[in-house]
């Protein structure tokens, strides 16, 4: 590898080329401030860098003019409004509590606003550290402003001069993720007899939803760049890459039979190896795309998975001819998973050409649902303004932590205790678990980098290599963020500690900074344990009900296309993405309900299991999806018609148990019968495309019945725990 092709991989990397833009705004503020002698001004335009750094996201230019007008609109009102409040401790205490509600509940209107309130509510913490030592109203505003000004300066630079990059690196990201995906799928083929697919489910599940937030970041990006969801220019291109993206998601997320029934069918053959192997070789040629999109490289398509797919072919031609009775049925469904990993083959090899993946003009078109009206972003603020809405008990929670923290501060008149509300700003997360995560991290992070700090001011006494150390210890953070918390909360430990010995106080702050971040941990957990709190377990039965309610969306446009025929129209890829969104949702909900105190979890076991049986559901929904095309038998139409409608009421049934309400859906036992064994059942002259409908139908209504007694189950539990945490 040459040195150029080793600095392109570097600067492709996303954490590398955000640390670059940071180094050079901090070296930028610094070098002039130690030239002029101006060591005062250091803090406050490192603090605005560190605050427009973190309220930054991703728009194509225009778009960042228009946020950037707003940011500074907000982080003014903010710094000035400390500066003008600062010495009247009950207007100050109002003005903050009423603030930090608005700021949150900017959120409400999207991610973007959600950042910038974030920054804003930074800043306004960030004036307060230093609003005794300001000379003037004018100073400290003026400084944390113009540290914000010359980081984004940069940014919009680097914008100009790379505009696609950030949408490249989000649609590698999302190669990358289906890379993990791909093996966590391919450990389910294991030839073993009395597999437990469970493990494996669950598993899938987790990656599954890692999967889907990465399509949904590479979406946003490719939005910020859409006119009305019609992306043009050049990031059509990447856009039709996402779609590719998307159709294999759809197909690698398909389960064509009961992994178990084929590990025990084939558990002295090699085939199921085989498919291993062919799904481990596409996971490669996905890191492969994910390399070729982050570096901009044209992507060739490896032989490898064309070699491991066409030896596939053979053995599955091998087993055919052998004639076995007892495999018939078996090695149908391996047909089927054999051409829609054939197709997932071909796709991969259209990524360098991605025009002829698209087959229809709606395939360039995106759903655009962000709020860009004045009267929908009211709209939108409204209709969170309840105490249902997360974000506003997020707000208020967040309000009621900021004062309590302002109120110890005047209390106990400690000088340097706006650490407290510093560390409550970023400890203090909408929900227990992400809280207790952010805490951990932060006391951990804090001591470590106490102590490593103070080694530092003792190894290097004098002032310049100190602003070494603080222009490295800023980059480290940005580099650190969202790897590892701890990592990045020690390293703005020691740059805190190097920027008030710039000031001579280097020592003084280090036992208040560890006494202030314990406090502000403690008030943080005391809000969201205490403070409207959010426990997952009471709104399990909600997601669960959503979820199902996603996945019957979902087979519904697909059972509409076998009559009308495969179109990948907006609304088909609305519903399954929500099918997808939906239930990493409801992975995530059981996942953070473990990490809440005991007394708040509920029916553990038959949660994990009813998240396997949705993940199923939804894999043989998929494989539906994958394998979309018009049906010309009347009679199979009026069969998968019956079987769809019997199915959508037992969905309709489960989603009423979940919600503990009666359901006007009324099953007929003999109908219900009846199509179960004809579903199970198939002749042998129905083409392939039928009996591959028959069956995931089948497979389906296989797993309502044990759906129906986990959501009596869950729901009677749910509903005790709501009635004994009233009480």
């Amino acid at each position: 590898m040459t040195y150029r092709q080793i600095f392109r991989q570097y600067w492709a990397n996303k954490t590398i080329n955000y640390s670059i833009r940071v180094l050079l705004a901090l070296v930028g503020a610094v070098i002039p401030c130690w030239y002029l002698e101006q060591n005062t001004a250091i803090t406050p335009l490192i603090l605005g860098i560190i605050a427009a750094a973190l309220a930054e996201t991703d728009d194509k230019l225009s778009g960042r003019l228009k946020a950037l007008f707003f940011t500074f609109i907000c982080f003014a009102i903010a710094a000035f409004s400390i500066e003008i409040l600062f010495h009247t401790p009950i207007l100050f205490a109002i003005g903050l509590f009423c603030s930090t509600i608005a700021f949150i509940m900017l959120g409400a209107l999207g991610p973007r606003y959600a950042s910038i309130a974030f920054g804003s509510l930074l800043i306004a913490i960030y004036t307060m550290l230093g609003a005794a030592e300001s000379p003037n109203l004018w100073y400290q505003p003026t400084l944390l402003l113009g540290g914000a000004a010359w980081y984004y300066t940069i940014s919009l630079t680097w914008q100009i001069f790379w505009p696609l990059q950030p949408v490249q690196q989000n649609l590698a990201t999302v190669f990358e993720t289906m890379a993990t995906y791909l093996n966590s799928k391919s450990e389910l083929f294991h030839p073993v007899t009395n597999l437990v697919p469970q493990p494996y489910r669950l598993q899938e599940a987790k990656n599954n939803a890692q999967m889907v937030t990465a399509l949904n970041n590479s979406k946003a990006s490719l939005l910020t760049r859409a006119k009305r969801g019609h992306v043009v220019g050049a990031s059509d291109k990447f856009l039709k890459i996402y779609f590719i993206a998307q159709d294999i998601h759809e197909r690698v997320s398909s389960s064509h039979y009961r992994y178990q029934d084929l590990a025990n069918t084939f558990n002295r053959s090699d085939i199921l190896f085989r498919f291993k192997h062919l799904l481990h070789s596409q996971s490669l040629a996905c890191k492969e795309v994910a390399r070729c999109l982050s570096l901009g490289l044209p992507y060739q398509h490896d032989n490898a998975s064309i070699f491991a797919l066409d030896e596939l072919q053979q053995s599955l031609i091998a087993l055919k001819e052998q004639q076995k009775p007892e495999w018939r049925l078996s090695l149908i469904q391996l047909d089927y998973l054999f051409n829609n990993l054939a197709t997932v083959e071909r796709q991969f090899a259209n990524i360098s050409n991605p025009e002829r993946a698209l087959e229809t003009e709606e395939d360039t078109v995106l759903a655009d649902q962000g709020a860009h009206t004045p009267k929908a972003m009211w709209q939108r603020l409204r209709a969170n303004l309840t105490t249902d809405s997360v974000l506003f008990r997020h707000a208020i929670r967040m309000a009621l932590a900021l004062t309590a923290g302002y109120g110890i501060i005047q209390a106990f008149e400690l000088e340097r205790g706006y650490w407290i509300l510093l560390t409550t700003l970023f400890v203090c997360q909408p929900n227990y678990s992400a809280t207790k995560e952010k805490l951990v991290a932060r006391v951990a992070g804090t001591l470590i980098g106490l102590l490593a700090g103070t080694t530092l001011l003792v190894l290097f006494p004098s002032l310049d290599s100190q602003l070494v150390l603080m222009v490295i210890s800023g980059v480290l953070f940005f580099a650190f963020r969202l790897a590892n918390y701890g990592f990045a909360t020690a390293f703005i430990t020691m740059l805190v500690l190097f920027c008030f010995n710039q000031l001579g106080e280097g020592y003084a702050v280090i036992l208040p900074r560890l006494g202030d971040t314990l406090v502000g941990c403690a008030l943080a957990v005391l809000a969201v344990t205490y403070i409207l709190p959010d426990w997952q377990a009471k709104r399990l039965d909600k997601v669960m009900s959503d979820t199902v309610h996603a996945h019957q969306d979902y087979l519904s446009n697909i059972i509409s296309q076998y009559r009308a025929g495969k179109k990948d129209s907006l609304q088909y890829r609305l519903s399954r993405r929500e099918a997808h969104n939906s239930e990493a949702a409801l992975s995530s909900a059981i996942s953070n309900m473990l990490i809440e105190p005991g007394k708040y979890q509920t029916a553990v076991d038959e949660s994990f299991r009813f998240l396997c049986l949705c993940h199923a559901m939804l894999s043989y929904i998929s494989a539906l999806g994958a394998h979309r095309m018009r049906l010309k038998d009347e009679e199979t139409h009026q069969l998968v018609a019956e079987s769809h409608r019997i199915i959508h009421a037992h969905l309709n049934q489960i989603q009423c148990q979940l919600n503990n309400t009666d359901c006007s859906d009324k099953l007929n036992t003999v109908k219900e019968e009846s199509i179960e064994k004809r579903l199970s059942e198939w002749r042998d002259e129905d083409e392939n495309s039928i009996r591959m409908v028959l069956q995931q139908l089948h497979l389906i209504h296989q797993i309502l019945p044990e759906m129906h007694t986990l959501s009596a189950s869950l729901s009677t539990q749910i509903h005790k725990m709501k009635t004994s945490a009233k009480v």
